[in-house]
């Protein structure tokens, strides 16, 4: 269990780490050459999800520092595996949930905001009008970091303070600094 974190007063919270290509969750990982297109290396996650979820939640908790949770109102869930991922914590740990959606998927008044990932362009939504919250950004898995990093504008935007990252696989070389630390069970 890994944390991008730095230095309190240190707005740089990635810190190169070493790979945990050993953990035991990578014998359940499939990857995919050339997905969804050529050069990309796709690390498929869902067989972790239909026979390892209860050791991925587990995981998952314990890659957070302790107390943080005690601080959290509810989980920003970031579409589509981050709700998957953000559901079976909230339910754990009796916490709400925000959802980061696709464009349209939301009633209004939502923000959004468009990003760049490895493979092509995106946006996300959120609802514009709940009230400020402190949240728990919860994701799949961190590549290039645009849809993250565009989840803690979004959160920034609606008055929400951001206490964190969590990842269940964090691509290490495929992306730069974060403004809030990110937390992550799995690094390649």
């Amino acid at each position: 269990m890994t944390a991008i974190d730095s230095a309190p007063t240190d707005t740089n919270h990635y810190l190169p780490r070493e790979k945990n290509l050993d953990h035991e969750f990578w014998q359940v990982i499939r990857t995919v050459p050339d997905f969804p297109k050529p050069g990309i290396d796709f690390y498929d996650i869902t067989p972790l999800l239909r026979t390892h979820i209860t050791p991925v939640i587990d995981a998952l908790i314990a890659a957070l520092p302790d107390g943080l949770l005690d601080e959290i109102d509810c989980l920003a869930a970031v579409e589509a595996r981050g709700f998957v991922f953000a559901s079976l914590l909230a339910a754990r740990l009796d916490k709400g949930i925000i959802l980061l959606r696709k464009p349209g998927k939301l009633p209004p008044p939502v923000a959004n905001k468009s990003y760049a990932l490895e493979y092509g362009n995106d946006t996300l939504e959120m609802q514009d009008n709940l009230p400020p919250a402190k949240v728990l950004l919860v994701d799949d898995i961190l590549a290039t970091g645009g849809t993250l990093s565009t989840a803690y504008e979004l959160c920034c935007l609606a008055d929400h303070k951001v206490a964190g990252a969590l990842v269940l696989l964090d691509l290490v070389d495929l992306h730069g600094s974060f403004p809030t630390p990110v937390y992550t069970v799995l690094t390649a």
